[in-house]
């Protein structure tokens, strides 16, 4: 692998900040490899279109939402590859599935008992998406979802 300044790198930390209360956590850097290879086999078993199919509405939120990753995309091998952090979980109530930011992940971290993360790596330019890590967060304390708040699909349909 290489970072963006083209020298070797060491495995990349596959969390984007350590976080005080993460656990449970899934690398899919195995599942990640095998498409991959796949993907570079002579007589291929999966065509590029199988493997570069991200949906519209994901690379959109990857070109608005993302944050740069460290490593360039290992299709197109272009330097536009996101991370996309989805947040799930019941005490987020009509908040859960929404994309968060690092940052607001550590305020949410102390809000809520526990919630799952999980993080997508998204490459806009060939459409290149991979789930590539999960995890929980939270402080631990059981809480009720926050009351649901109206929003502009409840007011125009």
């Amino acid at each position: 692998m290489k970072d963006h300044r083209g020298s070797p790198s060491q495995p990349r930390p596959r969390t984007l900040l350590p976080m005080w209360s993460q656990r449970e956590v899934i690398d899919y850097a195995l599942q990640r490899r095998s498409t991959l290879q796949a993907l570079r086999r002579p007589g291929r078993r999966l065509a590029r279109q199988e493997a570069c199919d991200a949906d519209p509405m994901l690379i959109r939120a990857a070109k608005h939402h993302g944050e740069p990753s460290s490593i360039d995309c290992p299709v197109c091998e272009s330097d536009e590859l996101v991370n996309l952090q989805y947040v799930f979980g019941d005490q987020l109530g009509q908040y859960s599935g929404r994309i968060k930011r690092t940052t607001e992940l550590e305020e949410m971290a102390h809000e809520f008992g526990e919630f799952k993360v999980v993080v997508v790596e998204v490459c806009p330019a060939c459409g290149w998406n991979h789930m590539i890590l999960s995890y929980l967060l939270g402080d631990g304390v059981k809480r009720k979802p926050p009351r649901r708040q109206q929003t502009v699909e409840d007011i125009y349909g």
